[in-house]
Order: structure tokens, then sequence, then C-alpha cells
């Protein structure tokens, strides 16, 4: 804990030392919704999930990792028992009542060693992409699913089907920039994409806790979140709050860097500088061959930069 405070300071610190209660909001992704394979009536579609007994499935002889780290697997089959199997794992049938795992087979190991008599599973015909594809577009397109259900099925059009985000922007009717953020959604710790996944956060403010790059520090944003009821513009003024601390850093670094430049780059820095409220980053070695870096937070920041250019007030 002492290494957020550092970064964050003594007061936003604080914020984050203890955040209790949050955890008794939790409900484990359980799928109870879903229907079991072999179910009387039940259709298996490879856009939906279904839920497979544990007995029924076995693993893909073409795995290429031959050994899983035990206590990694501990590790796994402990957040699954707490939070449920976020994530399906995929297989394909090869006949009535066997499937092989496609892909997820640590998720399935992690599931039978926390005791689940069935695993959540998307079910796919391995030899027809075409069919694949059109399920999971007619799926995405009914708009009944949760966020993180559509970056999933965001990223198996991707994974399964060769797809770029340009043409998945197409083929689901969406801009590249949504798909693309609905896909980062991914990249957040398996609690934060929990609580989106059961309604305990939105996302929005998913948005707002993806400006964060600590995986720590993001569960505890979307724990606050959760016990103080914040809004999303509360807590973009919060994490902008929280971001000062690393900002603080950085602008020491570059006067560093500035007393060490000869004067017309120094010149440079600060003359550029003052168009933009994020730092520049020059760097220069001894035979004078460098380069420069401009971070903008806004279009209005460089058509600032743009004007002076041309008015020639630079």
């Amino acid at each position: 804990m002492s290494k957020i405070q550092r970064g964050l300071g003594k007061g936003v610190g604080a914020i984050f030392s203890e955040v209790p209660g949050a955890d008794q909001l939790r409900k484990p992704v359980g799928y109870v919704n879903k229907e079991v394979v072999g179910t009387r009536g039940v259709r298996e579609n490879t856009a939906d999930i279904l839920r497979i007994p544990v007995d029924m499935i076995e693993p893909n002889p073409f795995q290429p990792r031959m050994s899983f780290d035990q206590a990694s697997l501990e590790e796994l089959a402990s957040s699954i028992r707490t939070l449920g199997l976020i994530q399906p794992i995929t297989v394909r049938r090869i006949t009535d009542n066997r499937y092989q795992i496609i892909s997820g087979e640590r998720r399935y190991k992690a599931c039978r060693m926390a005791g689940f008599s069935t695993v959540p599973a998307y079910i796919r015909d391995a030899n027809d992409q075409g069919m694949l594809e059109m399920a999971i577009v007619e799926n995405v397109q009914r708009e009944n699913l949760d966020p993180i259900e559509l970056a999933l099925s965001y990223q198996r059009l991707i994974d399964e089907c060769s797809l770029t985000q340009d043409t998945l922007a197409d083929r689901v009717g969406k801009k590249r920039a949504t798909v693309a953020n609905t896909i980062r959604l991914l990249k957040l710790p398996a609690k934060v994409q929990h609580d989106i996944k059961v309604g305990l956060l939105s996302a929005g403010h998913a948005k707002a806790i993806l400006a964060v790059d600590d995986p720590k520090l993001q569960e505890q944003l979307c724990d606050l979140v959760i016990r103080d009821g914040m809004s999303v513009r509360e807590l973009e003024a919060l994490v902008r709050k929280v971001l000062v601390g690393p900002a603080a850093a950085s602008a020491k670094s570059v006067r560093r860097q500035q007393q060490e430049l000869p004067e017309d780059y120094r010149r440079i820095l600060e003359r550029v500088g003052k168009y933009f409220a994020s730092e520049i980053s020059l760097k220069r070695s001894p035979s004078g061959k460098g380069t420069m870096t401009i971070r903008f937070n806004s279009d209005d920041e460089v058509r600032a930069f743009v004007k002076a250019l041309d008015e020639k007030q630079f």
C-alpha cells in the first residue's frame, strides 16, 4: 500500500487506505439463467452461452501448454469461487454428449478445482467460420448484452473470425472508437469486470477507471464507486486528482532535463509548452540527434498551437 501512497501523496493516498463493505455487495457471476446442455428443448447456438457438465468436457489434444502452475490455478479457483467465471470457455461438440475445449483450459481446470459441476461455455462449429460470425453478430445486434458480454463478443469476432477493428465496426454498425473502447474493458482486473457485468459499475465509470494504469488502484476506485455511489463525473474528478501525483513527478523530471539541455532546446520547450497542458519530452544525444514528444489533451490545444504558427506568434 505504501507504494501507491508515494505516487499519490498523503491527501489522495489516504482515500484508498480502506474501502470497507464493498465486497459485501458483490455476488458471483454464476450464469444461473443459462440452460444446461442436454436439457430437453435446448437449441445449441454458437452465439449463446450454455452450461456444460464438467464431465462432458475434454481437453484440447492440440493444447501447446503441457503443464499449468498449481499455485496460479489455486489463485484463479479462489477468484472464481468468489466472483464466478466471468469469461466463458469455448468448446466444440464432437459427439452428442462430448465437448472439446478450444480455448480456456486453464479456466476449466480452475472451475473443477473450485467444485463447479457445470462450466459456462460458447459452443462453436470449428469448421464453419462464416456461420460463427453471423451467429455472434446476430447476438451482438440484440442489444441485450452487458458491457463485458459485448466486449467478449467483439474480441471473439476479432480472434476467431480474423476481423480487424475497422471491419468489425462495419459488421456491427458501430464506430471504430466505440468498438475499441468496449474491447478495452477486458484490460480491467477480474474484480472490476465482474462489477460491470453484474451492474455495480457502469461503462462510463469503467472508462474513467481505465485512465489509471495500476490494476490495484483500479480495483480501489471501483470499490469507492460501489461504497459511496459515486457518479461518473465525481469519479472522473477523483481520477484527475489521483493523476496529479505522477504528473508532478514528471514535471520535476522535465525541469531537470531542461537544465541539462543547450539554451536553444530550452527555448523550444518553453515556447511550445505554453500551448499544451501536458509536459513535453525532449531527448538529445551528445551527437545532437534526438526526439521531441508533444502530448495534447484536446483538439483545442492543437488549434491554438497551429494558430500561433500561422500568425507567427510562436
